[in-house]
């Protein structure tokens, strides 16, 4: 452990901060803190910055509810940056988006493929209802269509594993968690929603369900 009093703030007190999910470790956001916030940081055990725009210090979440829970904090080898591991109890975006990096610059998009990443494009796709698409179609259509179609992938994925075709299953459980998350969208259930559900099922084996039939 390092004193914070040896980091290097710049000529305006500041170290900039990158925020990390633990679990998913996507970049959440780029922030910065001065050394004020950085002891409230550690004392809190909450992300907390100072906003370089409105000259005062800022507790993620206090106005959102959106907390960031800081596990770890990490030093570069120059003392200069700082990397924040933290498990987040929302999006980090003030737009809603779960992470601040979504923009895509340059690069293969299906390299940096995740489930974050399709549920803002579906979310955005929601927003924006772009024409020929898909999906906005599916939106347009509204619920009945979309748990049809949820419905109907299901079917297929139990076609194609009774068959024991691999290649034909994956497809088809794509698909079908294509249409999952379209639903999840609709009906406003987050990726961290169905994250934080199965992390609570501490014995995955155990037949709660069927127990409280019986």
């Amino acid at each position: 452990m390092i004193d914070i009093n040896t980091l290097k703030f710049d000529e305006k007190g500041l170290i900039p901060a990158i925020v990390v999910d633990n679990t998913t470790k996507e970049v959440l956001t780029l922030a910065y803190m001065n050394k004020e916030s950085l002891q409230i940081t550690l004392d809190k055990k909450k992300t907390c910055f100072w906003s370089r725009s409105r000259q005062e210090l800022w507790l993620k979440g206090d106005t959102s509810g959106n907390y960031q829970n800081v596990v770890s904090i990490i030093a570069d080898c120059d003392l200069d940056a700082l990397v924040v591991m933290v498990d987040k109890e929302g999006p980090a975006c003030h737009t809603g988006s779960e992470s601040c990096f979504f923009n895509m610059v340059y690069g293969n998009t299906e390299e940096g493929f995740s489930l974050h990443g399709l549920y803002e494009l579906l979310l955005d796709r929601k927003e924006k209802m772009p024409e020929k698409s898909y999906t906005t179609y599916l939106f347009e259509k509204g619920l009945d269509k979309i748990l049809k179609k949820v419905g109907e992938e299901c079917t297929e994925v139990i076609i194609g594993a009774k068959n024991n075709d691999k290649k034909e299953t994956v497809y088809e459980i794509a698909d079908l968690a294509y249409h999952v998350m379209v639903l999840m969208v609709q009906m406003g259930i987050t990726v961290d929603d169905i994250k934080d559900e199965l992390a609570s099922r501490h014995v995955i084996d155990h037949k709660v369900k069927q127990e409280k039939m019986v």
